[in-house]
């Protein structure tokens, strides 16, 4: 039996000889510049998922050779996850829909009595789910700034706490507003020593850069698939198992349980992953993330990273050159950052800016706050304010890169913003 897989036409990425593997899909003529809100699909997610749908089947649910071989390929794909992004042998690896779906299953998993500590340059997912009473630092000037204002805020809330009660930290691990890198490994080194856990928003980081738990010492990782060139509608949570083994699951229903007596709440819930996937898992999307994980492990990260770089630096350079044109930024403008870019465009407001690049250039940008409400308007008056300029929108666009981006696509942006003069 064979399928025929059919997509459009490959944008190929122009990367490295040898990742191949890590071409990505698109539609020739469209250039796509919207990397951080969802990451076109790789090839090889494209083609894992193209040879294991004829075999598609139940989950941990039949005894066929096809449900068989799914439940392998599905657990197959947590131990490829948990590996590439460096799980300890008793962490949990949970597939989810999303980051968002991902931190709200820990916020759900927490303690009783638990402090969150979080930044207000979160995007919406690591700012919205925490409790009631959860801390949040105002944004720093600089990376260094974060790791003083959070040894402050953490040895505060040391002495007022009662002892014993957990503090959780939240950081993401880059902007999804600037690209700009936040100092996660120094900020778990704080965290340790207060006896705080940590856990990172990876969303924006995992794309571009290497993620590991254990290098950077950090209890809680989360990710998105669409993010990852794996656009099939699976995420992940990884991470330390206590909290998450001893709290109610995330989704009360089949596969969640390991035995359901005939009286009201009569239930043992399972123990592990299974406890926080309820319901039929997503197969597909777990074996597509699997395939990207693998694909970039066997990559060389050192050269795909100095490439997005140069492409990075093309593009910030040429905005910096459009006296018209204002770029966003939390911290300097050398602090090291993946390829997102946030600008404004003088007295021209930025989703028509965006429409008219779509149709007019067949560029594809981002625009608005980009769930990121409070950061966004924060560095748009700071922008309006480094600029001298009391003619910038109300709203932002984005442009974003990777796997599959071009000289070309950044040349022909340039271009197009210089004719808003």
């Amino acid at each position: 039996m064979s399928v025929t897989l059919v997509s459009p036409i490959d944008t190929l990425s122009a990367a490295p000889a040898g990742s191949e593997p890590l071409s990505v899909l698109g539609v020739p003529g469209e250039i796509n510049l919207d990397y951080a809100a969802t990451a076109p699909c790789a090839r090889v997610a494209a083609d894992a998922v193209a040879a294991l749908l004829p075999w598609y089947a139940s989950v941990h649910r039949g005894a066929g050779a096809l449900s068989r071989r799914c439940t392998l390929a599905y657990e197959r794909a947590r131990q490829t996850v948990g590996d590439f992004f460096g799980a300890r042998a008793e962490d949990h690896v949970i597939f989810t829909r999303n980051t968002t779906d991902a931190l709200n299953l820990l916020a759900r998993a927490l303690p009783p009595g638990t402090t969150v500590v979080t930044f207000g340059g979160e995007h919406h997912a690591n700012l919205l789910p925490w409790p009631r009473g959860s801390v949040r630092l105002p944004v720093p000037a600089d990376p260094a700034g974060a790791v003083r204002a959070l040894d402050a805020a953490l040895a505060e809330l040391r002495r007022a706490a009662q002892p014993g009660l957990p503090v959780l930290v939240a950081v993401t691990g880059a902007s999804n507003v600037t690209g700009e890198r936040w100092p996660v490994a120094e900020l778990a080194r704080v965290a340790r020593r207060h006896g705080a856990r940590i856990a990172v928003d990876a969303a924006q980081l995992a794309p571009h850069a290497p993620v590991d738990l254990l290098a950077l010492d950090v209890d809680y990782l989360a990710v998105s698939g669409h993010k990852l060139y794996a656009p099939f509608g699976a995420g992940a949570l990884v991470g330390r198992a206590d909290w998450l083994d001893a709290a109610q699951p995330y989704l009360a229903g089949g596969g969640a349980t390991a035995r359901v007596g005939a009286a009201t709440h009569e239930v043992t819930w399972a123990v592990g992953p299974a406890r926080h996937e309820g319901g039929t898992p997503n197969l597909l999307g777990a074996v597509a993330l699997a395939a990207v994980c693998d694909a970039l492990a066997d990559a060389d990260r050192a050269a795909l990273h100095d490439r997005e770089q140069r492409l990075l630096g093309r593009l910030r350079d040429g905005i910096a050159a459009l006296p018209h044109v204002v770029e966003l930024r939390t911290f300097g403008p050398d602090a090291p950052r993946v390829g997102i870019v946030s600008f404004v465009v003088a007295g021209r407001d930025s989703s028509d800016v965006a429409a008219e690049l779509a149709r007019e250039h067949a560029i594809g940008v981002r625009d608005g706050l980009f769930c990121a409400h409070p950061l966004a308007q924060r560095l748009l008056i700071e922008a309006a304010t480094r600029a001298g300029r009391r003619d910038l929108p109300p709203t932002a666009l984005r442009a974003s890169i990777g796997l599959g981006s071009t000289e070309e696509h950044i040349d022909r942006l340039l271009a197009a913003l210089a004719t808003f003069a």
